[in-house]
């Protein structure tokens, strides 16, 4: 694909809470064995573009951690990569990104040595899978300047913390609100944009000698009169980890065979980097029902509804209902958790009980395990 591509992942979260204490919100585990990066990474891998840079910023330990290989998604070649870009104090700056802007313009070197006519920009906190280079002859049939894509939501969808947009006959978009009070369409920008890299360029350039660094409100809101921004619309199923809540819908989606289909058995494929675990362990006195079991864990008890990520011990006579357990989660006998979401590392000792009321309780118990 001529393009190259960026990925946004600097952001803090605070409507995810605990959840992104020691970690940024595109590293948020998803879906027993992934991380919410991998999915905008998978989609650039599988559209053959060859060099792909993560801007990281908040709490960047663990997702640099998870980045430390390009190889999982194929991006360990000679000409191109993945590049995992963070900030660092220059002659011409010394401040941390700004917005979204101001982190592709203390970049944008990036931009100018690259030779691809086109950039696609994502964020790296949406689940969902998606043809860029159907995007990207999308964007050129239209001969837009910017093609954003877009997704009809339902009306009892929550929309205020999204950028809402009304698009014309012509496919070309009339309005554009960044989270608005009272939305006057049910349609939502994704938060993923293709356009010329040199355009890009130049507005960006712009944006630094009017101190400006919101790409949301100073590229796409400020220009939509002036240039030609047009909406491409998904219909395939998109979430994006923005709350608590959607955090936990999104994990509990794949329970459902169609969305679990459509990810890991259509092509093309979703890549994540591969722990070196044994397979679930199935102990006598276990009983799973409509879960999903990662590698390394050991059950001893009745799981229902749950996601069940990496390395988790769960003991005997527990019950593990409606919850999402992360990585690396120790959970003593005789425990019951229903509505939760307990977070990794934890020791969950005996006898233990979690129930969330009316929202989703998050568990943080960061006990030592072995005590003498």
């Amino acid at each position: 694909m001529r393009a190259v591509g960026i990925i946004l992942a600097g952001g803090n979260n605070h409507r995810i809470k605990e959840l992104t204490t020691k970690r940024a919100a595109c590293a948020m585990p998803v879906a027993g064995s992934y991380r919410s990066i991998d999915f905008a990474l998978s989609n650039m891998s599988n559209a053959h573009i060859n060099k792909v840079a993560v801007f990281t910023q908040y709490n960047a330990g663990s997702l640099n951690e998870h980045l430390s290989s390009s190889k999982w998604w194929d991006f360990g070649r000679k000409q191109g990569g993945l590049f995992v870009i963070t900030p660092a104090v220059t002659a011409e700056s010394n401040a941390w990104y700004r917005g979204t802007a101001d982190a592709i313009a203390q970049n944008i070197g990036f931009l100018k040595s690259s030779h691809e006519p086109y950039v696609v920009i994502s964020s790296g906190d949406c689940v969902y899978k998606l043809d860029y280079n159907k995007l990207l002859e999308y964007h050129i049939d239209k001969k837009a300047d910017i093609t954003v894509v877009c997704k009809d939501m339902p009306s009892d969808f929550s929309l205020e913390r999204f950028g809402t947009v009304k698009i014309g006959e012509d496919d070309r978009i009339e309005e554009f609100e960044e989270k608005p009070v009272v939305a006057k369409s049910n349609t939502i920008s994704c938060g993923i944009y293709v356009m010329r890299r040199r355009l890009l360029i130049e507005m960006i350039e712009r944006c630094i000698e009017e101190d400006r660094f919101d790409f949301v409100n100073d590229v796409l809101v400020r220009y939509k009169d002036m240039k030609r921004i047009c909406g491409y619309k998904m219909t395939d199923y998109w979430s994006n980890i923005s709350s608590v809540d959607d955090y936990f819908r999104t994990n509990m989606d794949f329970l459902r065979p169609e969305i679990r289909n459509f990810f890991f058995k259509e092509y093309p494929d979703i890549y994540s980097k591969v722990d070196d675990h044994p397979p679930a362990k199935y102990n006598v006195g276990a009983a799973v029902h409509n879960s999903l079991i990662a590698c390394g864990c050991i059950i001893n008890s009745t799981v229902e509804d749950s996601v069940i990520f990496k390395k988790t011990y769960i003991g005997s006579n527990c019950y593990i209902k409606n919850s999402i357990i992360m990585n690396d989660v120790y959970v003593g006998d005789n425990t019951h958790i229903e509505n939760c979401i307990v977070e990794s590392h934890s020791t969950i000792r005996a006898n233990s009980y979690y129930k969330g009321e009316g929202s989703i309780q998050i568990v943080t118990e960061q006990n030592d395990r072995y005590v003498i």
